[in-house]
């Protein structure tokens, strides 16, 4: 099946199988879910489709299994909840993590990133080197400029504002 002829399917099938997906599953938004996801499954298979000569079946087939997966791992999901009971109760970010956050979102992607990895998830500059793809000179300059840039941003007005005496 060529791209045409794939894209073409999709245009005369789409809404069909989804209209027998929501009868089948009795809830619209999951049906669209699992219809779509299962033609993002048969774009790769699309020569498959073509030779198997019933590329409705296969897509209306991927479509229910996708959303029996889904529901055993809502029913996983509801058992270990159960089992587990709630989770306990955490307090909401305070006023200073509130400004951090705040701050950091005017920093550059990269710095912001840097710095979080090396401040929030403790690593090391080789560790975050590692990760990022970038040089450990390259993160040790982002985070040079990156704690510059916050500590700019976070200085608290009242120091500021104090009268000298």
């Amino acid at each position: 099946m060529t791209v045409e002829e794939f894209e073409e399917f999709y245009a005369r099938s789409a809404a069909r199988l989804t209209g027998q997906l929501y009868v089948m599953l009795g809830d619209l938004h999951e049906a669209q879910d699992v219809v779509q996801e299962a033609f993002v499954k048969g774009w790769s298979r699309r020569r498959q489709l073509d030779r198997d000569g019933q590329p409705e079946a296969w897509i209306r087939t991927v479509a229910w299994r996708l959303a029996a997966s889904r529901w055993r791992g809502r029913r996983r999901t509801a058992e270990a909840w159960t089992q587990a009971g709630p989770p306990p109760h955490v307090e909401g970010p305070g006023p200073d993590s509130v400004a951090l956050v705040e701050a950091l979102r005017e920093l550059p992607p990269k710095q912001r990133r840097t710095l979080t990895l090396h401040y929030v998830c403790d690593l090391s500059v080789e560790q975050i080197a590692g990760e990022t793809g970038l040089s450990a000179s390259t993160v040790k300059t982002h985070l040079v400029r990156g704690r510059a840039a916050l500590s700019h941003r976070l200085q608290d007005p009242r120091t500021e504002e104090a009268p000298d005496v």
